[in-house]
This record gives C-alpha cells, structure tokens and sequence, in this order.
C-alpha cells in the first residue's frame, strides 16, 4: 500500500479552524520581502479549482483567487509534523514492514497480514481509512498493488479520499497515462523522450529496451524499461518500531549566533535524550530543521557508522550540522529542531554492564 495524505498542510488547517472547510484554503511559504513575495506549498481542492497548485508564485494564486473569500496562512511544519506522527505511528501497527518516505507519505508491506489477498488488503485500507479519520480527523488516499511503483501510481488515480487497486495482470492501466506519471521522469527527461516520440508510458513499453539503454544510460534505460511494464523489486524498507523523536521550539529572536542556536537546541537534545533512554532506543541518524526569518525551511542531516545513544555524540552532530547551514545561509534562524531517526533498541545486557564499570 501507498498511503498518501489529502493535501495535508491544507487539511490540518481545516482541522485547527472548522470555518476553512467552505473556502479556498493556501499554504505558502513566504519570503518576507512583501506580504506576497514566496510560493504555494499546498492548497485544498476548493482553491485547486481556480487553478492554484503547489509551487506557483504567492501573487499568481492570489490573483486567480480575487475577489474570492480566500484565505492565506504561512507554513506551520510544526503543527503538520505532530499530526502526521500519530498517523505514522497508527499505520505502522498494521504493516509487516513501514517505510516513511515522508511527513505525508509512507509504504506498507500487508503481504502477510493480508494472507496476500488483494480482498483482504482492500478491506484492511478500508478499516485504516476509517481508523485515522476517527482518532486524527485526516482524510488519505490509498494504493494498492503488487510492488511500490503500481502501489504509487495507484495512489494517485483518485484523489481526495480514493482507494485504488490494481491486482498482477492489471498493469495495461498504465499504458494511456503520462510518461512523467513515472518517478524519475521529469522535466528533462521528459522533454527528451517527447523528443523520441514517448509520450504516454505504453509509448515507452513499447520502445526498444537497447536503445533506452543508449540514450540514458544501463541503470536508468533498464529502469524506464521495467518501470513501463509495472515491473519493480524494491523492497519496503523497514525503519523499527519508532520512526524518529524530534523536538522544535523557537528562538527568542532571529539570530544567525551559533552560541544562541546552540543553547535552544541543547535543550532539545536533553528532551530527545530523556526519552531515549525511557525507551531504550539507540539512534543511527541525526537531523536538524531551520525556519528561516522568511519563514522558508530549511534541513539537514548526518548518518553514523554505528547506531549511539550517547547525548554527547547528538549534541556534537548537532553543532556541526547548524554550523554548515549557517556557513551556507545567510538568512537569520527563527525555529529550529533536532530529530534523531534510524532507531531500535539498546542492547540492555551491553548498557548495564557499561553502566557498571562507569561506577567502579
């Protein structure tokens, strides 16, 4: 299954205020330079109906939107992160395997649970659809297929609140669809294949395999090739029972001072360690989150050799994250956060004996 959020960040702002549901609601990330300079980051289905879509220029989608009783709210990654947790975390409990790809997105793996039936699978959405829409209020869209490529593509075919399956034999679904309804083909690649007369992904099935290969190279002509025909081996990637712990606060002014940052984000570190250590939980990868003062995001992160649960190593990784995003932006930091992810459990037995040799 591909599970895939309704137009998330909009939904969630439905949910904070009930009264949004009747209007156009846009979510922008805003450059601060005026009050419309920055881009759409989602918008509802009421505002997709005057032509606004992710990624256009703030003063374009208002102005499809004049004279509309719309409404404009800046990104609050916060609130929408707190709300995708507790849905990831219903999911999870039902997949043999879960892979968060992200804050709105996630694969499950039901082969087992579902004794491979595709009817038992529909079912099983079906209850999970209902589950979250109940414990969280958030309507999602779901896909259903024998691999994660016709699970994605799947997903896709009906928006908001669909639910499509497409069993082994089905894959001729594809043929009539867009190449770029592919992952990896984009604008480019696109452009050329439109160039070789590829225009829909049946074109591209039927496109000698050698001579993609040529043209884009073994792994990718390989891939496209596959791809056309619904083939895909990729596995759901199992993350462990807990997918991340992340904390985020603001600070008590825009500042670019690492000694600031790096205070603020000690005390999230401690927050974070604590429940490490309540859990058990080692973590393999750290990563940090800024709100820039134009209120655009930005993140990154560090993957360790060895899974840790030593506060002095996330706070190190920490300070040296926010030192290289600070050497790279020359914007002033207004939120910041700490997430350490790639989790499991300690070794107990090594911890205790660890602990013993401490106090000797």
């Amino acid at each position: 299954m591909l599970v895939d959020f309704d137009y998330f960040f909009a939904q969630c702002e439905e949910l904070r205020n009930p009264a949004l549901r009747d209007k156009p609601v846009v979510i922008g990330v805003y450059s601060g330079r005026t009050e419309e300079s920055g881009a759409v980051s989602t918008a509802n289905y009421k505002a997709r109906q005057y032509g606004v879509k992710s990624g256009i220029p703030l003063f374009l989608a208002k102005k499809k939107l004049e004279g509309v009783d719309a409404v404009f709210l800046p990104v609050d990654y916060e609130y929408y992160e707190k709300i995708s947790d507790r849905i990831m975390q219903i999911l999870r409990g039902y997949a043999d395997a879960f892979e968060q790809v992200g804050i709105d997105e996630a694969y499950l793996d039901v082969s087992q649970k579902t004794q491979g039936s595709f009817e038992n699978a529909e079912n099983l959405a079906k209850t999970l659809k209902r589950l979250v829409k109940v414990q969280t209020g958030v309507t999602f869209s779901v896909g259903i297929g024998p691999n994660k490529l016709l699970a994605k593509i799947a997903s896709d075919t009906h928006k908001p609140d669909g639910l499509t399956i497409v069993r082994p034999g089905e894959v001729g679904f594809l043929n009539p669809m867009p190449v770029d309804r592919l992952i990896g083909v984009g604008r480019k690649i696109s452009q050329k294949m439109n160039e070789l007369n590829i225009k829909t992904i049946g074109d591209l099935s039927r496109y000698d395999v050698q001579r993609l290969v040529a043209i884009f190279g073994k792994t990718l002509g390989v891939y496209f090739h596959n791809a056309s025909e619904g083939v895909d081996d990729q596995p759901v990637k199992e993350t462990g029972g807990v997918e991340s712990i992340s904390r985020i606060a603001t600070l008590k002014q825009n500042t670019r001072d690492a000694t600031l940052i790096s205070e603020k984000a000690d005390m999230l570190i401690g927050d974070i360690y604590r429940e490490l250590m309540q859990k058990d939980l080692n973590y393999k990868q750290v990563g940090i989150i800024a709100i820039m003062s134009n209120l655009t995001i930005r993140s990154r992160s560090q993957t360790l050799e060895q899974p840790t649960n030593k506060i002095e190593t996330l706070k190190e990784v920490v300070r040296l994250l926010f030192d290289k995003l600070l050497g790279e932006e020359n914007l002033e930091v207004r939120r910041i956060g700490v997430k350490v992810s790639q989790l499991g459990k300690t070794d107990r037995d090594q911890r205790q004996l660890t602990s013993y040799f401490q106090n000797q």
